[in-house]
């Protein structure tokens, strides 16, 4: 027993933090999330493209399943990409992904027909982007323990400024270029900062040699760095996920002015990033083997992407039963939300502890 003790203890030694090695795989996860993520959070321009120029004989509705299951196929093919991660490293999955997504883009600029662009833009460079992101969501966190919430807040943060970029790169580009060119471009675009993430990222080999037990997330411990590694990853993200579902009916349903809209972008804006930025870190938390990390990070993605593939008609069927108006459609994802929040709470509970002021210890 005091032998396995001390095996034990010899394998909680941590390593350094904040290695060479460990910043380049953060910066070249953060940009591949910015080719990823990030393009597709600018779809929603390519709605009006399309309904304007190349579909413009299709509705809406037919359109808007071109950009919806593009977002899908990034999130619900999540379990693949993690297989792959789990079993053959980073690189190859990147590989695959970077492929697809710049030979989808170079398709989509040749393509005029529903069926092309449906198949060029959201099949095979959404596939390549689901390859892409997860593992450059995880390959540099396995590098941090303490400040494993920091640098996945970094890491998303790649997404976000993508998320500007593209949309001003694309709406900048479309009334000069046209739209073959904007596509061609935005893929060479991608082709660049791909490179760069295939040659940079990296996964901490000695990761995999470190038992990870839910023994390691339980307790109490003062840890100096960003919230939630300060105060708890658990506790953090049950706030904001309340402080998001909060936002949804009390800053939304009341406000009536481009003001109000405005923040309610802002304030739903860092509840969601933080969110978004939380995941792999308690994906990470969870697994009890780091072999598994990439595909139960997987597994939880391809959840959301099911929501985000049924989400749209559900909220635009209950907004078309209220005369158009979308409040009644805010209360439906306000109080989802805290049915998630209840949820977080049982889980947090179950793996921490139920005392409030329990939150991950790290040793």
């Amino acid at each position: 027993m005091e032998k396995g003790h001390q095996n034990e203890q010899k394998h909680e030694v941590p390593e350094k933090e904040g290695t060479l090695k460990a910043y380049l795989a953060l910066l070249a996860g953060s940009l591949g999330l910015f080719i990823s993520l990030g393009w597709v959070n600018c779809i929603a321009l390519f709605q009006a493209q399309y309904e304007d120029n190349q579909l413009k004989d299709h509705s809406p509705s037919d359109v808007s399943w071109i950009t919806s299951t593009e977002f899908f196929l990034m999130l619900f093919l999540s379990p693949v990409s993690g297989y792959l991660f789990d079993n053959f490293g980073p690189r190859v999955p990147i590989f695959i992904g970077g492929l697809l997504q710049v030979f989808g883009l170079m398709m989509t600029s040749l393509s005029t027909k529903y069926y092309q662009i449906l198949l060029s833009q959201s099949i095979v460079a959404g596939s390549g982007t689901s390859l892409l992101m997860n593992p450059c969501m995880t390959a540099p966190m396995t590098y941090f323990r303490k400040r494993r919430a920091l640098a996945g807040g970094l890491v998303v943060a790649g997404s976000s400024l993508g998320g500007v970029v593209f949309p001003l790169m694309v709406g900048n580009l479309l009334p000069q270029i046209g739209f073959a060119w904007t596509m061609r471009a935005c893929a060479f675009f991608t082709l660049g900062l791909w490179a760069f993430v295939l040659l940079m990222i990296s996964v901490n080999s000695r990761a995999h040699e470190l038992p990870i037990s839910i023994r390691d997330f339980q307790g109490n411990v003062y840890i100096n760095g960003v919230q939630p590694d300060k105060y708890g990853r658990f506790n953090v993200m049950i706030v904001m996920v309340l402080f998001t579902s909060i936002i949804d009916m009390a800053v939304w349903l009341p406000g009536k002015s481009n003001t109000a809209i405005i923040v309610f972008a802002i304030l739903f804006g860092v509840g969601q990033g933080a969110c978004i930025g939380l995941l792999p870190v308690l994906s990470m938390n969870l697994s009890p083997s780091p072999s598994e990390i990439g595909f139960r990070l997987g597994a939880a993605l391809a959840v959301a992407g099911i929501a985000s593939l049924t989400g749209p008609p559900i909220a635009g069927a209950i907004a078309a039963s209220s005369g158009g108006l979308y409040d009644n459609s805010f209360i439906f994802a306000g109080v989802s939300g805290v049915v998630s929040t209840a949820f977080m709470g049982l889980l947090r509970g179950r793996v921490v502890g139920w005392s409030i002021l329990a939150k991950e210890t790290y040793k």
